[in-house]
């Protein structure tokens, strides 16, 4: 666990707990929950930098689909060859009509 974790939680059980001593159970009730909101904010709010830029998800994301291109590279020889091969035929029956 790090230390925000142990320094929130601690925060939050002493002043649930100094509310509900000091304040009536409803009021102290609200209290403990906005105590313990306030510290799973705090805790997740501490490394909000800490992700990647928009430029290194781009990167990789090119990456991704440059991998993805090359590996279907066979499969479009393949449909470019029976394409071809297709056209070749129509051309053929266009040019002679008649037999």
């Amino acid at each position: 666990m790090s230390v925000r974790w142990v320094l929130g939680s601690a925060v939050a059980v002493l002043g649930s707990v100094a509310a509900f001593l000091l304040l009536d159970p409803v009021v102290a009730a609200f209290v403990a929950i906005m105590l313990v909101t306030l510290a799973v904010i705090a805790v997740f709010a501490g490394d909000w930098d800490s992700h990647s830029t928009f430029e290194e998800r781009e990167l990789e994301r090119a990456r991704r689909r440059k991998e993805k291109w090359e590996r279907g590279a066979a499969a479009r020889a393949r449909d470019r060859a029976k394409w071809e091969a297709h056209r070749a035929r129509q051309e053929s029956k266009k040019a002679a009509p008649g037999q």
